[in-house]
């Protein structure tokens, strides 16, 4: 749901689909790298909103997971984008309680309700939870570290092609599948308790006690949970008053495979998340250690449930204050506050000291430039003069179009700087900065002169208009292969002047590469000029890009520079 929000929040920013005939004029006022960042935010805060009903639990989950640059503007447009969605989810699931959509809408805006259990808790209580949260911490860093060994040997499966993709799946559906239907077996037949608030055994869907091959009068507990929609089968794990219901046997063998069928899913060519698989294993746990527990704690063995979702959670995802507000709006239960609190703060401070947060994981194993939000402490002994990556290419402030075309064709840089020489100048200054994108509209238009003189830029502001240069959206734009010249256009010139970006951030080359780092991400910037500190030198020393940040790249440059100094 988060994905699926960010992507019809990407094509909205991008101007609508021309090909689904689903364009609107108004849409390309998005037509930019701020407003598409906000409304990609925008719409993974609308996911979890719509996913787990939790409006204010997805403006965090923005927040702490989504958005790189914060600002009190984008505050109010997710709290308004999840309000929507709030509303529309109310109205929905109102209609389709006169059963209208069949399995849709079921359920109303409170997912798991915890509301009538009232928890008291003593210190003793407050031991066992503190428990809770290392055993989460321990499970949560495990099961990150095994899933990167696991993402990566997949990574080796799907680069070989679509079939081997499609084999992998098959694969582990027929696993899950195996032990979903195999495992009740292994599990003994139980008696219905005789103060069972539902039918025992009970025919249905999605019911607490499945009979599965027991004689009457008995059910199979772990058949209750394998054979129950993930949602119930969490309903049931949360639900109160039934510390009998589920064997220790029981609950050690679906912990054991949801745990190891989480990790071997998540990566395969099927649209799965990790939430709900993780929510599950940390429920099945914590119901373990409340029944373990049971004669110190007066504490339910559903509360438990709910604690030890919450500090898996905080194991794997490492997310704080948007998995606590997300839970409490799960299960409407805000006695439960500072428990969840407590909880989560734990197993995230375990966790850490083992591994990074399983997203932070798959960034980096996918090669994305992704900047963390503080420096790192190497960054401290380097200038931005020391990673600025060779050669330069400039440009002229009047430049051959050849020049420029060939520039294009062997890099693929996104921003060039221009620079004033003599005779347009006294001396050698820089203008600014361009852009590829702007670059390709303006060679398109085919604008050239044959002298290379300075122009007031009136061609371009009568032959373009603002959107011409507005951000195309993924795959579109102008190519520099579809565009072809003739030899007598290449030996033209071009004014750059008009499309130059005059007033570029900038850096001096001895300034620190931490202080650097920290001004380009605050700042939410794609290029930062690096210019020389003496007089009597090119007016520019380079461009630094995220991928001048990374870690990996300085090490490149600087092998003897270590992580912790």
């Amino acid at each position: 749901m988060v994905h699926t929000g960010a992507c019809i929040a990407n094509l909205l920013g991008q101007g609508g689909s021309r090909k689904y005939h689903l364009t609107c004029n108004w849409l390309r006022y998005f037509k930019n790298d701020r407003d598409r960042r906000d409304l990609i935010t925008c719409g993974s805060a609308a996911g979890v909103a719509a996913a787990f009903r939790a409006p204010v639990g997805g403006v965090l989950f923005a927040l702490e997971e989504a958005a790189s640059w914060w600002r009190s503007a984008l505050l109010w447009r997710t709290f308004f984008t999840t309000a929507v969605v709030a509303v529309v989810l109310r109205g929905l699931i109102g209609f389709c309680r006169s059963g209208k959509c069949g399995l849709f809408g079921q359920g109303g805006l409170i997912m798991f309700d915890l509301s009538a259990t009232i928890p008291t808790y003593s210190a003793q209580d407050v031991v066992a939870i503190i428990v809770l949260g290392i055993i989460g911490g321990v499970f949560g860093g495990l099961f990150n570290f095994l899933l990167d060994k696991i993402l990566r040997a997949y990574s080796f499966i799907n680069e070989k092609g679509a079939p081997y993709k499609i084999l992998l799946t098959i694969t582990i559906s027929i696993i899950t599948s195996a032990c979903s239907y195999g495992l009740p077996w292994l599990a003994p037949c139980t008696p219905c308790p005789a103060d069972a608030v539902e039918q025992c055994p009970s025919i249905g869907r999605s019911t607490n006690y499945k009979n599965f091959q027991c004689p009457p009068g008995h059910y199979n507990g772990l058949a209750s949970l394998f054979f129950n929609t993930n949602d119930d089968a969490i309903r049931n794990l949360f639900s109160s008053g039934t510390e009998k219901e589920f064997q220790m046997s029981t609950l050690f063998v679906f912990f054991t495979a949801i745990y190891c069928l989480g990790l071997v899913t998540y990566g395969i060519a099927v649209p799965s998340g990790l939430f709900i698989p993780v929510i599950l294993a940390g429920a099945t746990y914590g119901r373990i250690v409340g029944t373990l527990l049971g004669p110190i704690s007066d504490l339910d063995p559903g509360l438990f449930a709910l604690l030890g979702a919450a500090s898996f959670l905080g194991g794997t995802m490492r997310m704080t204050v948007s998995v606590c507000v997300i839970l409490l709006e799960l299960t409407n239960d805000l006695l439960m506050l500072p428990l969840v609190m407590l909880v989560l703060l734990i197993s995230k401070t375990i966790a850490d000291s083992f591994s990074k947060g399983v997203y932070d994981q798959i960034i980096v194993m996918k090669g994305m430039p992704f900047l963390e939000a503080h420096a790192e402490p190497y960054m401290r002994h380097l200038v931005a003069g020391d990673v600025v990556s060779g050669p330069l290419i400039s440009f002229s402030g009047v430049e051959r179009v050849g020049n420029i075309v060939q520039a294009l064709r062997i890099t693929g840089h996104n921003g060039f700087p221009v620079v004033d020489e003599p005779p347009l100048s006294e001396a050698p200054e820089l203008v600014g900065l361009v852009l590829r994108s702007h670059l390709l509209v303006l060679l398109k238009g085919k604008g050239f002169m044959k002298d290379k003189v300075k122009t007031s830029g009136s061609f371009v502001l009568k032959k373009f208009g603002a959107f011409d240069f507005a951000k195309a959206g993924s795959g579109k734009g102008p190519k520099i292969e579809d565009l072809d010249f003739t030899d007598e256009e290449m030996d033209m010139y071009v004014d750059l002047h008009p499309i130059t970006n005059t007033s570029p951030y900038t850096v001096v080359e001895t300034m620190s590469l931490a202080k650097a780092a920290v001004l380009f991400r605050a700042l939410g910037l794609r290029h930062l000029l690096v210019v020389p500190k003496t007089p009597g030198r090119p007016p520019i020393v380079g461009i630094l890009t995220r991928h001048d940040f990374m870690p990996e790249h300085i090490h490149g440059l600087f092998p003897n520079v270590h992580k912790s100094h």
